[in-house]
């Protein structure tokens, strides 16, 4: 997005909100994985550029690369790189990293290689190691889960890898239209289609790799009470659910998506996270990163 007064806000509430997050997440003890993009591990643009690659993603669409946005517009490094929240990231207890592809990575879009992506993911690896940390899980941008990749996954350590729900609007693989945004929109309010809940026993396992089924995106606080209402009773509702019936639940956002009302948005963490820790109470709930996942599943199921 072009950068200008609004932008930059977005981001620097974007910046101070991940560690209340943190504090939030060590107070309630639980266990969080936060997929990086790789290009943030960098501490400047100068650095950034000493990483680029020789070969570029070949997307039909050049406006999808990372690479090719930077010749229209400036880096800033207080917003495009974030070595220092991945340095307190890591050194919280029980955060995992894991990636979100180095270059913002699309898996299904056009033009595009196998062997784009495996060069993609093996940059992410490079630069996490600097910083001594092993990539285990991947999430994969825009949600392009990619099956026809997961054999390079495997081939770079990756263990776990979140794969989209069930329902017919969350089809990475299929076009984008006005229902399909609308399904996924009006199902974070009401139930829209069939539960996305599953059973651990029922995750598969693909090249040894944990396939974790997204459950349901949080969706940030908005200037309409009874749509935050309902967002937040259908959350809280399906985590009792999975707790009573002992289902795997994987919630999930951006941390940008804290940024134009981070306040707020914190507030309902807070009532999440309060709400798991009465089910952990009452039922046991556990929360898993998603590498602690895919070790439990192989030790209890496989």
């Amino acid at each position: 997005m072009p950068v200008n007064n609004s932008t930059l806000n977005y981001f620097r509430n974007t910046r101070k909100v991940i560690p209340e997050m943190l504090d939030l997440f060590s107070a309630y003890d639980v266990s969080v994985t936060w997929a990086a993009v790789g290009m943030l591990f960098h501490k400047n643009e100068l650095e950034w550029r000493k990483h680029q690659p020789m070969v570029l993603p070949g997307y039909v669409n050049r406006n999808l690369s990372s690479y090719e946005w930077v010749i229209n517009n400036r880096l800033i490094d207080e917003i495009h790189f974030a070595s220092e929240l991945i340095d307190l990231i890591g050194s919280t207890a029980k955060m995992e990293i894991g990636t979100h592809t180095y270059s913002h990575y699309y898996c299904n879009s056009k033009g595009q290689t196998v062997f784009d992506f495996k060069r993609d993911i093996q940059l992410a690896i490079q630069v996490a190691a600097s910083k001594k940390i092993q990539l285990k899980s991947l999430v994969f941008p825009r949600n392009q889960f990619n099956k026809e990749y997961l054999s390079v996954c495997g081939e770079l350590g990756i263990e776990a890898v979140r794969s989209n729900p069930a329902a017919w609007y969350w089809d990475a693989t299929q076009k984008e239209t006005l229902l399909t945004k609308i399904a996924r929109t009006g199902d974070a309010y009401l139930p829209f289609g069939k539960s996305n809940l599953v059973k651990p026993e029922e995750i598969v396992f693909e090249n040894n790799i944990a396939l974790l089924p997204a459950s349901r995106l949080y969706r940030p606080w908005i200037l309409n009470p009874l749509l935050n209402r309902l967002k937040l009773k259908r959350i809280l509702s399906e985590m009792t659910f999975a707790a009573e019936n002992k289902l795997y639940y994987h919630l999930w956002w951006h941390p940008h998506n804290f940024g134009t009302h981070p306040s707020q948005c914190l507030e309902e963490l807070h009532v999440i996270l309060h709400h798991y820790t009465e089910l952990s109470r009452k039922y046991s709930f556990k929360s898993m990163s998603m590498h602690d996942t895919a070790n439990y599943l192989r030790t209890a199921y496989k």
